[in-house]
């Protein structure tokens, strides 16, 4: 028997431990927010992390700038999958094996998390090393654009393991109900990363400038920092989850409570790379200014996800301790007070770049085309990012409530609309700004779709 068929056996059969009791009778939006600050907070570092790494490849010009957009989509898939996906699996079984009183259980749940998060940075590792030249390739990279692409991704994912363990074991803390730990330690590596990134990257204070690949040394560096400090902080004792090593036992029930959540979570973020991806390869027949512009634009989209991982991820132990402890009518009051709070901050931000654009563009660069082609994205696209955020939110939930199924069709059905309604404008020969036109409905289609899957899937048993 799993871990969830137990607690459907079962889900009051042991009195839930404070503080994980109040994840249970708080106040939900309140509760939400505190648990989302910490979160919000180390995310606004990650989104000047990007900004700065943007700037400092921007600063070696026009050729970096677009070979980061081939690379960037595989970066933030391993974010993503390490991150949202499968540790929303790991968040989600440890919460809900919480909210049942089930302590031990949880503790066996996150030894057997961090075993996942090793096999799935050797599995990015694996895959990147020798294929990403050509991944690269087939998105439409070409000579030094390519050269650039591939300096970039040797180095960044040589750690992928790295990246993982951080996000894994980040994700066993979150599903403690403990949001501040995870959100200062990535606070530390994002300060190390910039500095680091920007004195190998640009040859800063004496250094020899190593360009592209200085720039992923110096995430490479931070994260294996983070990694460390996260081991030792869960072996010590010191969390709410202390881990014994020394009683650890194999249980396969123990990867398919994770991994029924995780890896089915996992095609989400895979088709929407999938879609930034297609979308890449039908913009690099543009030319290299309006790729470079849709790099600068689909980059702010990518930082989205990490605004609505703020509200989403802290919606994941509210739901699956309720979940667990059998209040399912709470747990989908918050899934949806984490929804509109996510869509509000990501649609004033929508709402912004579509009118100033510039205030996000100038940042990066102030080459006439590449202007012309990101402003045009964000007058477009902008608009919809309620939908996005909102749909986002509620696929975290999901996890939670491990109720996947709805939101990862969803994401199947926005990879189609962009697939096939951006093969016909190209064969059209329609503008650019048709295609960023139809990235907005793809938005709106995938946020109301997730929504409908939530508002009719029955949770619980």
């Amino acid at each position: 028997m799993t871990i969830d068929a137990s607690l459907d056996a079962a889900p009051l059969r042991a009195p839930v431990a404070s503080p994980i009791a109040s994840l249970l009778t708080a106040p939900i939006l309140p509760t939400l927010l505190r648990l989302a600050l910490p979160n919000m907070i180390a995310m606004v570092g990650s989104t000047l992390v990007a900004i700065a790494e943007t700037s400092y490849i921007g600063r070696l010009g026009t050729v970096p700038l677009a070979a980061i957009a081939l690379v960037f989509p595989f970066a933030m898939l391993t974010q993503m999958m390490s991150a949202g996906a499968m540790g929303g699996g790991v968040s989600s079984a440890i919460s809900r094996a919480l909210g049942a009183g089930n302590r031990d259980g949880a503790a066996t749940l996150a030894l057997h998390a961090a075993i996942i998060g090793l096999c799935g940075g050797l599995f990015f590792t694996a895959m990147m090393l020798p294929f990403g030249r050509s991944f690269f390739a087939l998105l439409g990279g070409r000579e030094r654009v390519l050269d650039e692409a591939c300096g970039y991704s040797q180095v960044l994912f040589s750690g992928a393991i790295a990246i993982w363990l951080v996000n894994t074991l980040a994700s066993v803390i979150r599903g403690t109900g403990d949001m501040r730990l995870p959100s200062m330690t990535l606070i530390g590596a994002s300060l190390v990363q910039v500095a680091l990134g920007g004195t190998l990257g640009l040859g800063l204070f004496g250094v020899p400038q190593f360009g592209m690949p200085g720039v992923a040394a110096g995430q490479l560096v931070a994260f294996s920092g983070a990694a460390v400090f996260l081991l030792w902080y869960l072996l010590s004792g010191r969390s709410r989850l202390p881990l014994n090593v020394r009683a650890f036992h194999f249980e396969r029930a123990m990867f398919f409570d994770i991994l029924k959540v995780g890896a089915v979570a996992c095609l989400s973020p895979l088709q929407t790379v999938l879609t930034i991806l297609i979308f890449t390869k039908i913009l690099a027949t543009f030319g290299t200014e309006v790729l470079a512009g849709y790099g600068i634009g689909s980059r702010l989209e990518f930082l989205l996800i990490p605004i609505t991982f703020a509200f989403g991820i802290a919606s994941v132990p509210m739901v699956g301790v309720a979940i667990g402890a059998g209040h399912l009518q709470r747990a989908r009051r918050v899934a949806w007070t984490a929804a509109a709070a996510s869509g509000l901050t990501v649609g004033l931000v929508g709402l912004l770049v579509a009118i100033a654009p510039s205030l996000w563009v100038s940042l990066f660069t102030r080459d006439p085309g590449v202007t012309a082609a990101a402003s045009s994205y964000f007058h477009w696209a902008g608009p919809a990012f309620v939908f996005f955020g909102i749909g986002v939110s509620l696929y975290f939930s999901s996890q939670g409530a491990a109720r996947v199924g709805g939101p990862v069709l969803a994401s199947t059905a926005r990879l189609l609309i962009v697939a096939i309604g951006g093969a016909g404008l190209v064969m059209a020969q329609a503008p650019a700004w048709t295609l960023f036109a139809l990235v907005g409905g793809a938005m709106v289609a995938f946020g109301l779709s997730t929504a409908a899957s939530v508002a009719f899937v029955r949770w619980g048993k």
